[in-house]
């Protein structure tokens, strides 16, 4: 019976390659290998991988490739090894089933004593570095920042987790270059891709607000035109987290205007409604007379039926209340 196994050829900052050790008693002993486990039952290939490192090493990383699988026999068993490229920033894993690691240069990796089908999976991935040299040897400027772009479109659309967006994050929040191409992607026709960029970009504002600053005036103004529902939702969120103060008079009303145009619709989405609510809130700090508008819509939304949004509107309602003593008796529902 086949056994089929998930490994990962993990890369660092230095692209160097992580391998681990064997302990002594296991099947093959201070042989070492690259780090992964058996699939479970229906489990994707992915998630498996992700899972192993995550429970063998502690560690988080970013998918960005895969290539063929490599049938070997051992002695009383066959395994499908299953391999994937992916990169991390953690340079300590925590060992859990591991006696040693170390990071080898991919060229060293022919001096390593790997298991047997590990030794197949070194050699395609010389093969695989190999020929990335030469073709990056052979393009011009251009051509490479297409390929890097390619790249990093790849691993955003192969994001598994809430842990890959936050690490996609932590790294935009430190590269502006990175930070504009998730803007960019938002923008993309894609929609996948809009989506997962739109969502990863909303986590590095969780994380570095200031960084939005540049661009609100952009993603306002093209906030009516974006008929991605995912894409809206997560410039909402993050338009609901932002200084209103720090947006133009103009940008404020366009704002406002889709905010309460998307409370009243009876299409728009819980979300969008709920962060609406808030930007509107945000608003009438700033402009007082939007209180009782926004008071207004949240009444009208009694026969919404969505809890999520009733709640919300309560919330918002009690923080008019507090800010606007007039607001005070106001009905609740």
């Amino acid at each position: 019976m086949m056994i089929r196994v998930t490994c990962a050829i993990i890369r660092n900052e230095d692209n160097e390659v992580l391998v681990v050790q064997r302990g002594e008693k296991t099947d093959h002993p201070f042989k070492w290998e690259f780090p992964g486990g058996k699939l479970g039952r229906g489990e994707p290939e992915e998630e498996c991988i992700l899972r192993e490192i995550r429970e063998e090493l502690s560690m988080e990383v970013v998918i960005c490739s895969r290539f063929d699988p490599v049938d070997h026999n051992y002695p009383g068993k066959q395994i499908r090894l299953i391999p994937f490229i992916c990169d991390t920033l953690d340079e300590l894993p925590v060992m859990s089933e591991h006696v040693d690691f170390k990071w080898v240069s991919p060229e060293s990796l022919v001096s390593v004593d790997l298991c047997e089908a590990d030794i197949e999976i070194a050699v395609r991935y010389l093969e695989i570095v190999g020929e990335k040299k030469v073709e990056r040897e052979n393009e011009t400027e251009t051509e490479q920042s297409a390929a890097v772009d390619s790249d990093l479109q790849k691993m955003i659309n192969s994001m598994m987790s809430m842990q890959e967006a936050e690490w996609v994050a932590a790294s935009a929040g430190e590269n502006p270059a990175l930070f504009r191409k998730l803007l960019d992607y938002s923008f993309s026709a894609d929609r996948k891709l809009a989506f997962r960029a739109s969502w990863t970009l909303s986590k590095v504002c969780d994380r570095f607000p200031d960084l939005i600053n540049p661009y609100l005036e952009k993603i306002i103004e093209s906030i009516n035109s974006i008929d991605n529902e995912s894409v809206q939702r997560s410039f909402l969120r993050i338009l609901s987290l932002t200084d209103a103060g720090k947006i133009s008079r103009r940008h404020q009303g366009i704002l406002a205007d889709h905010c309460f145009k998307a409370l009243n619709s009876g299409f728009s989405a819980i979300a969008i409604k709920a962060y609406s609510m808030e930007i509107i809130y945000r608003l009438a700090l700033i402009y007082p007379d939007l209180a009782h508008e926004l008071a207004a819509s949240i009444s009208l939304l009694q026969g919404e039926g969505s809890a999520g949004v009733i709640a919300r509107g309560r919330i918002i309602l009690k923080k008019l209340s507090e800010v606007s003593p007039e607001r005070g008796d106001q009905k609740e529902y």
